[in-house]
């Protein structure tokens, strides 16, 4: 690894316009965007794509996600889009999705992990379209952070993982949905969930119906040959072991954590409003997540909280799960992968 100095820039026209410049010249920007930040590079230098794998430490065979700034750009860059694909990018795009589609010729092999499909996504976020537009190249972002570890949703978190690794950091406003985008595979008739996120399940299949859901979402199935991010490697994990409580009422949980854990201030709790008020003085660290009916505030916390228990040196964490129902798909997914689906069922 090469160590850099490395730039932080404003959300300003020169700093955006430097940024730019960057990516042209196959440096590496983190940027934000509305689901994380991401690492950008010139998605068509396969040169500058190969430093994103090194900077993060990632494996080369997990694809990476493209990001246009025009919804013609899709056609760019994808051979076909049939039409629920097409579908799909009318009603969610730009947004917080990802669409697996045949790809087109001129994409670096390294960008797609040697497949012949490529993951795109059109961001929402005015600043991550105003960057692409600048660049005038396609750019390809997984998020950036160390490989495996929680993504980050402000610039912060970017500087604890790649500070010296990348040229630059655009630090702006935290991301607003904190969990990364909706991959929807789209190269068959059926369209396939490959990872949830803060378009849901039932959102997809208002529009296109019928949605096949593939099996490493809810359970422990790395995937040999994975067509998105988060389907085969260690993801979004705290540094120390973390469980999840699933199934128990908020009685068993505050049942088992004053049986076995109350007196340990080296364990980290991630609870719901609802336990914490009712749980009393404890030993540990506590961090208050949120109504467990406030899924889109929770989803925007989860990757923070992680970060905060890092820093805290916890040895253990104790999370307690939500209903895998709408956005609870998509966080209980980054949960159970973040807990290596250390799950605790019963007391």
């Amino acid at each position: 690894m090469i160590f850099i100095k490395t730039q932080i820039l404003t959300n300003s026209s020169a700093d955006l316009a430097c940024a730019a410049q960057l990516i042209r010249q196959g440096e590496l920007v983190a940027f934000p965007t509305e689901t994380v930040y991401g690492l950008g590079a010139n998605a068509l230098d396969a040169t500058a794509v190969q430093k994103i794998f090194a900077a993060k430490g990632r494996p080369a065979d997990n694809p990476l996600i493209i990001h246009i700034a025009q919804v013609a750009d899709y056609a760019s860059f994808a051979r076909e889009i049939n039409p629920k694909a097409q579908a799909l990018i009318d009603n969610f795009c730009p947004g917080p999705l990802t669409l697996v589609l045949p790809k087109a010729a001129g994409l670096p092999d390294n960008v797609t992990a040697g497949l012949d499909s490529v993951a795109i996504r059109m961001p929402s976020l005015k600043l991550a379209q105003q960057l692409i537009e600048l660049a005038g190249v396609p750019i390809a972002a997984p998020s950036a952070n160390t490989s495996g570890r929680p993504s980050p949703t402000c610039g912060t978190d970017v500087l604890e993982d790649l500070q010296n690794k990348i040229a630059a950091i655009i630090m702006a406003d935290s991301s607003a949905i904190g969990l990364e985008s909706t991959v929807v595979d789209c190269t068959t008739a059926q369209p396939k969930l490959l990872r949830p996120g803060g378009i849901t399940l039932a959102m997809l299949e208002e529009i296109v119906g019928a949605v096949a859901v593939d099996a490493s979402i809810q359970t422990f199935v790395p995937v040999a040959t994975p067509k998105s991010p988060g389907m085969k490697y260690k993801h979004y994990a705290p540094q120390a072991k973390m469980s999840i409580w699933e199934e128990l009422t908020n009685a068993e949980i505050i049942e088992f954590i004053r049986a076995n854990l109350a007196h340990k201030p080296e364990v980290g709790l991630l609870l719901s409003a609802e336990v914490a008020e009712k749980l009393g003085a404890v030993a540990c660290q506590v961090q208050v997540w949120g109504k467990l009916s406030e899924t889109e505030k929770l989803a925007a916390k989860l990757y923070a909280v992680l970060r905060q228990f890092d820093r805290a040196q916890v040895s253990e964490i104790y999370a307690q799960g939500v209903p895998v129902t709408g956005l609870g798909l998509a966080i209980m997914n980054r949960m159970r992968k973040s807990a290596a689906f250390n799950i605790i069922k019963k007391i």
